[in-house]
């Protein structure tokens, strides 16, 4: 990849002499500042200023990313308000492929991971499978929907699909196939997101009702009401051995704004609570036990914040600003160090974790 984006094949060397002076006022113009909180080992919290050169590649979408997940450790898939799910390479900063189907926004993506195929949810009210080694159209549609398709979540062995909707509607779906299997509505259900436990045949939901519900897949049952919270739940995550989830906040002013960890093992109260954002908490996930002594996780705000907390203390270990990012709206774990971070005004960010100075979380690219 062509350093700063200068091309220099075959040109004269004024050319090449201009293009150099070009790319090093694109230098400047992509040195950034962020803002951060670190929490030193004896307690006090100090506020620092970042300034680094932030490497650019081309943009993903034209737009806002309204989500973001990753296929494998070099690839991320995600789906914005240009009605296109795009795979790229993060590592190299280049589009794999782009895939155009959707008549709306795309709002949900779920991933196999380390598989070819995904898939994705819409505005336009359907679901559709797509296979990276197979052509730009989907492989296979989902309608079923009244409404925006607001859950997406695919089954361990990626036989089965579930997906929900703002029309209180959760269906179940043959992914071989194509056909519903299942239909399950509650009133005032309006879906925010599906997250399916792993090795298990659950699935997590949260609710503009302000509950989260366990649904067995086996017939589509409610299985378990976690006790209501004071605010919409927006989003959900399970960790990888199927024991715990957290699930997300809205808010505003730092009323709401928290993210709960739950043990779906005892599914009685939510165990600890992460308060330290200022609006809706978006996003949250599960960070690699291989990053610090303690487990953690991070959660993404529309206040622009990424927060990396300690998982069972709920002390915020370390906040990072996205300046001028807009509301930051998803976030996923890239590879062991990498966390892909999508945005309103601003793309994707690619965030890095270094511990040379204790645990913190750094900008290294945006697409």
């Amino acid at each position: 990849m062509p350093l700063l984006g200068c091309h220099l094949k075959r040109a004269p060397s004024h050319k090449v002499l201009c293009r150099f002076c070009a790319a090093m006022g694109k230098l400047q113009s992509k040195l950034k500042h962020s803002t951060y909180k670190y929490s030193r080992p004896d307690g006090i919290i100090e506020e620092r200023i970042q300034t680094k050169a932030c490497l650019e590649y081309s943009p993903a979408h034209a737009g806002s990313v309204s989500v973001v997940a990753a296929l494998n450790s070099d690839l991320c898939v995600s789906g914005g308000k240009d009605k296109t799910v795009v795979a790229y390479n993060w590592k190299s900063g280049d589009v794999v492929k782009r895939f155009r189907g959707h008549e709306r926004e795309v709002t949900k993506i779920a991933c196999i991971h380390g598989s070819s195929l995904f898939f994705s949810a819409s505005r336009d009210r359907t679901a559709m499978m797509w296979d990276l080694r197979g052509p730009a159209q989907p492989r296979q549609q989902f309608s079923g929907h009244a409404m925006v398709v607001t859950g997406l979540a695919v089954s361990t062995d990626s036989s089965q699909l579930c997906t929900g909707s703002r029309d209180n509607t959760l269906l179940l779906w043959d992914v071989g196939t194509g056909q519903c299997m299942e239909r399950a509505s509650i009133s005032r259900n309006l879906v925010t997101h599906l997250c399916w436990v792993p090795q298990e045949p659950y699935v997590l939901q949260t609710s503009e009702d302000k509950t989260i519900r366990l649904w067995d897949s086996r017939g589509l049952q409610v299985a378990h009401v976690f006790p209501a919270k004071q605010h919409i739940q927006t989003y959900c995550e399970v960790s990888e051995d199927g024991h715990k989830c957290v699930s997300c906040s809205n808010g505003f002013g730092g009323e709401g704004c928290e993210a709960t960890l739950w043990d779906l093992r005892q599914t009685r109260n939510g165990i600890c609570e992460y308060k330290g954002h200022f609006q809706t908490v978006a996003s949250c996930v599960f960070l690699p036990r291989a990053l610090a002594s303690m487990p953690i996780i991070a959660t993404s705000s529309h206040d622009c914040k990424v927060k990396i907390w300690n998982q069972d203390t709920g002390a915020c270990l370390f906040t990072l600003s996205l300046d001028g990012s807009g509301p930051l709206t998803s976030l996923a774990v890239g590879d062991t160090i990498s966390l892909l971070c999508a945005s309103f005004s601003k793309g994707i960010h690619l965030l890095r974790v270094e511990r040379s100075r204790g645990l913190e979380l750094q900008e290294v690219a945006a697409f």
